[in-house]
């Protein structure tokens, strides 16, 4: 699995200091954060550059101003941006301020996000 583990315990700091139960587990390549059994985020590395990198599920409504934040991009899979969900990379999350700022974008879209099927 390619992931940081330095920002999953960044990211677990932040949300046991939130008081958020979540659940780390291991999938897409990487290491996704659920909570309420829905993902919340989830850390990567880039095929291409090898960066780390946070992927961010911010719901549709907020997606085009995530966009606009320092770091933020398409969340891209097969050729075809999925909306509601964005990559982050390192200058826009190096800063704890910036990170906890996905932490909160991901929290506020989670109670409107559905379950995936099991």
């Amino acid at each position: 699995m390619a992931f940081d583990s330095y920002q999953l315990d960044r990211i677990s700091r932040i949300l046991k200091s939130q008081k958020v139960p979540f659940i780390p587990k291991k999938m897409m390549g990487g290491q996704v954060i659920l909570v309420d059994e829905k993902m919340l985020l989830g850390l990567d590395q880039d095929k291409v550059t090898g960066e780390n990198r946070l992927m961010v599920r911010v719901g549709e409504i907020a997606y085009e101003d995530a966009l606009k934040k320092h770091g933020a991009r398409h969340m891209n899979f097969n050729g075809k941006p999925m909306k509601g969900f964005v990559f982050v990379y390192p200058e826009g999350f190096d800063l704890k301020e910036q990170l906890e700022y996905w932490i909160n974008a991901a929290l506020t879209y989670n109670p409107l996000a559905k379950k995936s099927k099991k």
